[in-house]
């Protein structure tokens, strides 16, 4: 039997790169996911089409979970859709690098209200829903550890993300609810290619350095997020799992 058979799933900033790749990796082990967007309405869409084509049940919904709201009204659809919520994947992320005398109010703001403003904003919404066995996965970043130059507003915002992990493992424990965390390292992406990453000195240097010898693929990050929201991860919350290839 699939391992998340009857399950329901929303993850959030699906509609490209790792969220993409977790929600077709959900749908794959029998949830049926929401596959959230902000912008790319073409994107998800396109992760739905996949999904189906595979057998699998998807719908995507529009919102900015950095914006009250709206977060509200995702995992409202999730359940209005499906009947139920067992599943929440922290994704939505945002990136932006700088040196310390580049960094403003906006490049602060812009990036915690998403990263760190819309994780908060969706969970709330989200454990009112979410039973006993229940899993909430937070996407992080090896960054916490690494702490490149130039990235001290992203950084610092998966920092604390893996802070409010915690903190929610603790807090929603007594209720069987689970909330983990998922550190990847360098994932090839539309991003990082957007970004310069692929094919740089940076990725060859990362490359170099990581024992696995490659950069990671977003079905990396998939098929850890199926294990952290199905009952073979029942005794698991509160945990930082790095998935970097060995890269520290």
């Amino acid at each position: 039997m699939s391992k998340l058979a009857g399950k329901v799933a929303v993850v959030t900033g699906a509609s490209k790169g790792i969220g993409a790749a977790i929600a077709k990796a959900l749908a794959a082990e029998g949830a049926k996911v929401v596959v959230n967007y902000a912008s790319s309405k073409a994107g998800a869409d396109a992760v739905v089409e996949a999904i189906t084509a595979a057998g699998g049940k998807a719908v995507a919904v529009q919102g900015d979970v950095s914006k009250a709201e709206q977060a509200q009204g995702l995992i409202d659809a999730a359940v209005r859709e499906f009947g139920r919520l067992d599943v929440l994947v922290n994704n939505s992320g945002v990136y932006e690098f700088g040196a310390i005398e580049e960094i403003t109010e906006e490049h602060y703001h812009r990036q915690f209200n998403v990263n760190v403003l819309g994780l908060l904003l969706t969970t709330k919404a989200a454990v009112k829903h979410i039973g006993e066995g229940g899993s909430v996965i937070n996407i992080s970043s090896v960054v916490t550890s690494l702490t490149p130059p130039a990235s001290a507003v992203y950084s610092g915002t998966k920092g604390a993300v893996d802070a409010i992990t915690g903190v929610l493992a603790k807090e929603l424990g007594p209720r069987k609810i689970r909330v983990n965390a998922i550190l990847p390292g360098i994932v090839e992406t539309e991003g990082t290619h957007t970004a310069g990453v692929m094919g740089s000195d940076f990725e060859h240097n990362a490359v170099a350095q990581t024992p696995l010898g490659r950069i990671g693929q977003p079905k990396d990050i998939g098929t850890i997020a199926t294990f952290l929201a199905s009952d073979d991860a029942g005794w698991l919350t509160g945990e930082r799992l790095v998935a970097a290839g060995g890269f520290r």
